[in-house]
């Protein structure tokens, strides 16, 4: 049997575009991915077919399996020979528990790799116009756990030194314990008129940012309702929220979309979408197949130089007309003298692709607009082909 790989790999904090070019090459050729809560669907979409999704996802107090039995699960995948990906939310080596995963792995002498992945602890403050540094306010940052091993006897945080000695706190899975944290920064020298943020699916659509302060917080949080996966950030740097807010400033933030396009086609609309904020839920009304039969295009194909006019209404006519006459052992030079009109830009562009300059490009996109255009060019008498998918 073949020797088994596990990847410990870093999804990020969010946005599924932050993931590594590594990552996704690893996420490809995966045979099994054991992933988290945290993981974006369109990330998993990446994988193969045939990938075995073993969800072991963690929210507060609410775990599907333990940390001990996903730590054995990568170890007896790998012994099956399976290229195992470890997906996780964030940094695997940032409150990740990977160091954990990893020691077991070089226990059973199992080949292991670390992919990075960007934690929530700098990106998510950056997409909530944020900088944990920043010349002339804070020349130190911590991250900090705020949720320690429930079965440890006493804290482990030093907040007598990370009160007063740090410029900006970022705590991680600490909403829930907010009021334990600000009590202890607090009564350790924190002033409680120090600017703070809760931040809430940083990074993701559904951002959603609570500027307050480090006496308020706990209180604003129970009235705001806000829940995890959330950070809790600590310092002056807070303020330049005010100047430096982008993400959620964008034109469609906090706006869901339907994109009901062929999903062949839906990406490219999509990201645009994205781009600008929106959240977006691909739905295809549509599905692209060949026909029962291509008798008639390819009788149509057969006598390209008798037409006059090739019409094109849209993308997928034209690609769906270029492949088959490819799959004949044809191309555009048996277009002959025939004038071509595409009905839309985008149409015209994926002609180009094929080496067509069209003649005709309506500026209307209804049929009065086509009709208007080609009136007084198409004559009596002229033969006319219109490929349609």
């Amino acid at each position: 049997m073949k020797q088994g790989i596990v990847y410990l790999v870093g999804a990020g904090p969010g946005d599924y575009k932050l993931i590594s070019v590594r990552a996704l090459e690893y996420i490809q050729i995966a045979d099994t991915i054991v992933y988290d809560r945290l993981a974006d669907d369109r990330l998993l979409s990446t994988a193969r077919p045939d990938v075995e999704l073993i969800y072991v996802g963690k929210a507060s107090s609410d775990h599907t399996m333990r940390q001990e039995d996903i730590n054995q699960l990568l170890v007896d995948k790998a012994k099956e020979g399976k290229i195992v990906v470890r997906l996780k939310g964030g940094d695997p080596f940032v409150f990740g528990r990977g160091g954990e995963e990893a020691l077991l792995l070089v226990e059973n002498k199992i080949p292991f790799e670390i992919v990075p992945g960007i934690t929530s602890a700098i990106s998510v403050p950056a997409y909530a116009g944020i900088p944990v540094t920043h010349r002339g306010i804070a020349t130190s940052f911590a991250v900090v756990t705020g949720h320690e091993d429930p079965t440890k006897a006493e804290s482990t945080i030093k907040w007598s030194h990370l009160a007063t000695a740090v410029d900006t706190l970022v705590f991680l899975m600490g909403v829930e314990n907010l009021p334990h944290i600000t009590k202890n920064l607090i009564e350790h020298g924190r002033s409680a008129d120090t600017p703070a943020a809760v931040i809430r699916w940083g990074t993701k659509p559904e951002q959603r940012v609570l500027v307050t302060t480090v006496g308020q917080a706990a209180a604003d949080v129970a009235e705001a309702g806000m829940k995890p996966p959330a950070i809790f950030i600590v310092g002056e740097v807070v303020t330049l929220r005010e100047k430096l807010a982008w993400f959620d400033q964008r034109l469609l933030f906090g706006k869901t979309a339907l994109v009901t396009r062929a999903r062949e086609q839906a990406s490219a609309l999509t990201s645009e979408l994205e781009a600008l904020g929106a959240q977006c839920i691909e739905a295809p009304a549509i599905k692209l197949v060949p026909p029962e039969s291509y008798a008639e295009l390819d009788q149509s194909i057969d006598k390209l130089n008798t037409y006059n006019w090739l019409i094109f209404t849209s993308v997928n006519g034209v690609e769906s007309f270029f492949n088959r006459l490819h799959e004949k052992g044809r191309d555009s030079r048996d277009l002959g003298s025939a004038r071509i009109a595409a009905i839309g830009a985008q149409t015209a562009a994926r002609l180009k692709d094929y080496g067509i300059l069209a003649d005709i490009v309506p500026l209307e996109f209804r049929a009065e607009g086509i009709v208007a255009a080609l009136t007084g060019r198409i004559k009596q008498g002229m033969s006319v082909l219109i490929p349609r998918a």
